[in-house]
């Protein structure tokens, strides 16, 4: 069993798009325990986004928590409230940007686990 608080992440990435991302479980978990899933908490301040990307193996599943997001999947866009859960499958290019004025906050669940060798930027 595993317990972590995101405010553990002394380190959250942070792309140079602006997301921030603090991963709780999977692949680059803070204690080194690998799980076939990863979960993320990812905060996107204002007028920020993810870089447009796919990944080849893992599919994503976001939760929006806090904020407005314009997802972007293969040229279609979904405005995204919280409370609001999305799949993206492998392949699918896609990027979320917060066009709110407060930060635009989710939750990514990936599967298998997210690591970055399988983020490809379009």
């Amino acid at each position: 069993m595993k317990k972590i608080h995101w405010n553990q992440i002394s380190e959250p990435m942070i792309t140079k798009s602006g997301e921030i991302i603090s991963e709780l479980i999977g692949k680059a978990s803070v204690d080194g325990v690998f799980f076939n899933h990863s979960l993320a908490r990812i905060v996107i301040p204002p007028g920020k986004s993810s870089s447009l990307h796919y990944h080849k193996k893992s599919q994503e599943t976001y939760y929006i928590l806090q904020g407005e997001g314009l997802l972007v999947v293969d040229g279609e866009s979904y405005v995204l409230h919280p409370g609001t859960a999305c799949n993206i499958q492998p392949g699918e290019n896609h990027r979320i940007e917060n066009q709110g004025s407060v930060d635009l906050e989710f939750l990514a669940i990936c599967a298998p686990a997210w690591v970055a060798e399988d983020s490809f930027e379009v």
